[in-house]
């Protein structure tokens, strides 16, 4: 069984969930300036040279600082499936970036000296950022291996886009959110979703005994990541071997309702619930509701499993220009020009916020009185902000009140957004109040 684990810690890698590294456990890493991969040269040559090299079967091309390169080229190294945004004209972009958002201050949590939005961008590794105001770009900045015309993985940010298109489904009649998981995927009944309502599904208020403590090798993340693994299993593997495989052995661990557990299972029972309600794939289900209406510059794509299933929890990678559209449709309730993609229900279901009861037993000191509801994070702040949060930095913030969307792509060494929300949560809020100040 060692091999097992061996095997699945480099594959883990790929699959993008949350990672054991605390922030005092925090080693000593390049700065974001230092190790930046243009600048260092990874993967340039033909071939490139032997220690710029990010190699996706030993698992090397997620280590940092190779991390810093591969996240804006995933598809070079792995199997995907694409998210098309058809034949279509993509809708422009206005831009208005005179607002000088790299000069605004604010103080970090738990510091006392004041730092720029600028300075805050090198502090979390930052790939790619975008500011929407009133529907208009007013910052844009790329930095290390991301372009204008690149991709990059959105990592935990594909929950969202997966709990957007599970409560656009509810609202049309295709899920009921009271009705038991089983009823939608029987196969899945004698597992510990098989008597959780799809409610606790969507909003993470599972019980399960699903560890996601990556120190512990017996922890089952490490057999989720060995069945979604799409290279080929050791001779001596007999585990399952892929995402439908594994959702099945999942057990039940208290009493669902009770408590938030953010456990990423939870957003692959989701997918394959859309899946089978659909009888489409979720990479076709988010093009045909969403991609193909909003305008896009390019196609999207997911990172999948030896048959070719989309990793519904984190495979997403998309351009960071196309996430903000994403996000500047969510803040619009749901409308683009003059078109309904998304039913302005289903953005007022999310906005309404999860359990903060439930959410408070989570195990989250920087997110007090936030909540959780279709797999978007719910600050409760006075603007109403919710985000979608992915590991190493990426979000989609909307705050309504500021009428702005903030999109970031990031490759932060730890993988914690504990290490990252010191400087991030802060630096939203004074955009976001510096904005209001101006028209």
């Amino acid at each position: 069984m060692k091999q097992v684990y061996s095997y699945s810690q480099l594959f883990f890698c790929l699959i993008l969930c949350w990672n054991n590294l605390k922030a005092q456990e925090k080693p000593k890493y390049l700065d974001a300036e230092q190790s930046d991969p243009v600048k260092m040269g990874w993967m340039v040559g033909s071939p490139p040279q032997a220690d710029r090299i990010a190699r996706f079967d030993d698992g090397s091309f997620f280590q940092f600082p190779a991390l810093r390169w591969s996240v804006a080229h995933m598809r070079q190294l792995m199997p995907t499936i694409n998210v098309s945004r058809g034949l279509g004209n993509s809708v422009a972009l206005i831009t208005n970036d005179t607002k000088k958002i790299d000069d605004v201050k604010f103080v970090s949590l738990g510091e006392t000296k004041p730092i720029t939005w600028k300075e805050s961008l090198q502090k979390v590794y930052a790939d790619g950022v975008i500011v929407m105001h009133h529907g208009k770009i007013v910052y844009e900045k790329y930095f290390g291996a991301l372009t204008p015309d690149g991709q990059h993985g959105a990592m935990s940010v594909t929950k969202s886009f997966t709990g957007t298109l599970g409560i656009m489904l509810v609202k049309e009649g295709l899920i009921d959110t009271t009705k038991l998981v089983s009823h939608y995927i029987p196969e899945l009944k004698n597992s510990a979703f098989g008597d959780a309502t799809v409610r606790q599904v969507m909003d993470m208020t599972t019980a399960l005994q699903f560890s996601e403590d990556y120190a512990d090798p017996n922890a089952e993340i490490w057999k989720f990541s060995a069945a979604g693994n799409p290279l080929p299993k050791p001779k001596d593997y007999d585990g399952p071997k892929t995402y439908y495989e594994y959702l099945p052995t999942v057990k039940k661990n208290g009493v669902h309702g009770e408590a938030f557990g953010y456990k990423t299972v939870n957003s692959d029972v989701l997918g394959w619930i859309i899946a089978r309600v659909t009888g489409k794939t979720i990479n076709e289900v988010l093009s045909e509701k969403i991609w193909r209406k909003l305008g896009v510059e390019q196609d999207a794509y997911y990172s999948v499993d030896a048959v070719g299933t989309p990793f519904a929890g984190g495979g997403l990678n998309l351009g960071l220009r196309d996430m903000a559209r994403f996000g500047q449709l969510i803040l619009n309730n749901g409308k683009s020009g003059t078109q309904q993609i998304i039913p302005k229900a289903a953005i007022d279901d999310i906005r309404k916020g999860g359990s903060k009861k439930a959410f408070a037993k989570g195990g989250y000191p920087l997110l007090k009185g936030w909540s959780y509801r279709d797999m978007w994070w719910i600050t409760n702040n006075d603007h109403g902000a919710f985000c979608a949060r992915g590991v190493h930095g990426q979000v989609v913030y909307v705050d309504p009140k500021a009428d702005m969307v903030i999109v970031r792509f990031a490759s932060n060494p730890l993988a914690s957004n504990a290490v990252n929300d010191p400087y991030s949560l802060p630096a939203y809020d004074a955009v976001a109040k510096y904005l209001l100040t101006i028209k």
